[in-house]
């Protein structure tokens, strides 16, 4: 794996990929060691130094969305590895969710052609192992609540919030 971790104006955050593409992705921690900690529990292994393109695309990315300026991550590719057939397919769906927007997790169960699944739908995106370049966090209740949020619903209100102001 190749990684590090950054700091960025909502906190350090931490990142490791493979040849394919990102594996993982920390929600900003409040300090280094922190991060670090959550990204070698993501990673499962060594974590070597980056220096290529999609380190560079990844971090030029997470930059603007943290200051505050719209950011698709749609060129930073994702490893999908690891993953069931149908945690990948619920993933690239809630992928195509642009900014500033939101969708029900049954929505999301419809765009599938899963009607009725909406919780399945909620169980494969506790999986995500990249938020933001995979934004779990634009997927809603039918209600128009958050709903709920790996990192904790006052992130996901957050990412929300800010990309309402943005959008």
């Amino acid at each position: 794996m190749i990684g590090a971790v950054a700091r960025f104006a909502f906190g350090w955050v931490g990142y490791c990929r493979t040849d394919t593409g990102l594996w993982a992705l920390t929600l900003p921690q409040p300090d280094r060691p922190k991060a670090l900690e959550r990204l070698k529990e993501l990673a499962k292994g060594p974590i070597n130094p980056p220096g290529g393109l999609l380190d560079r695309i990844l971090l030029d990315e997470l930059e603007a969305y943290f200051s505050g300026r719209p950011a698709s991550f749609a060129d930073m590719p994702v490893d999908w590895s690891g993953y069931t057939p149908f945690v990948r397919v619920v993933l690239a769906a809630c992928r195509a969710v642009p900014f500033g927007q939101t969708r029900t997790y049954g929505e999301l169960a419809q765009m599938l052609e899963k009607p009725g699944a909406a919780r399945a739908v909620g169980n494969a995106l506790r999986k995500n192992r990249t938020p933001l370049v995979v934004p779990c966090h634009r997927i809603i209740r039918a209600d128009g609540s958050p709903g709920g949020f790996t990192g904790g619903r006052e992130w996901k209100e957050r990412f929300l919030a800010l990309e309402r102001q943005l959008g």
